[in-house]
């Protein structure tokens, strides 16, 4: 994983695609970590983080995360789920933040230097290219380590940069130790709030 630098880095979450990929691998992302890694590697300008909610849940698992993700560096970007029924009558809900996504990554480009995409969903091309276009480097952190690889071909070629999630694991992967020694330590109610993402893991929406 190569930044120059000084350079203006943004970081691009989609939320579901990499809880989805991490668990494919077996790990989950710690994300106090994660900022850390790229607060150490580049002038990180930005860390957007993008999910879906369910409004019809009083309580969510993916909420504390959320919470934790607002108060600790990330920018949250959420909405609505919505929920449909299909052509053969199944109930189904929908939570796609593409379109989000993309238009703020065009929006901030400007002031960027590199930005870093967290999806391996094919739809994002166009908007690599795009990107490209505009003089700015991209990477994507998706993993080609699954059966079949998480990330689609069309993008990751067309990346700049291609970080497979598995090789990060131990820079950015939650202590599984760490996590029990905490839970451990009597009473739940004095919960170490500075290191709580490391104990919440998102639903997939």
């Amino acid at each position: 994983m190569h930044f120059y630098q000084g350079e203006r880095v943004a970081l691009f979450i989609d939320g579901a695609n990499l809880y989805a990929t991490s668990k494919a691998l077996g790990f989950d992302v710690d994300y106090k970590r994660l900022l850390a890694l790229f607060r150490q590697k580049a002038h990180l300008v930005r860390a957007l983080y993008y999910t879906a909610l369910s409004e019809d849940q009083e309580y969510s698992s993916i909420r504390p995360l959320i919470d934790w993700l607002d108060y600790n560096g990330f920018t949250m970007v959420t909405k609505p789920t919505k929920d449909f029924t299909d052509a053969s009558g199944r109930r189904k809900v929908k939570g796609n933040m593409d379109i989000e996504l993309a238009v703020d990554a065009m929006r901030l480009a400007d002031t960027l230097d590199h930005i870093v995409l967290f999806s391996g969903d094919g739809d994002f091309r166009g908007l690599v290219a795009a990107l490209q276009q505009k003089g700015r480097r991209v990477s994507v952190v998706s993993t080609l380590q699954t059966q079949p690889a998480m990330v689609a071909d069309e993008l990751r070629r067309q990346a700049d940069q291609f970080v497979d999630l598995a090789d990060l694991e131990q820079l950015i992967g939650r202590d599984a130790s760490a996590r029990t020694s905490r839970s451990s330590g009597g009473g739940g109610r004095h919960r170490d709030t500075s290191s709580y993402a490391d104990d919440v893991s998102q639903e997939e929406v």
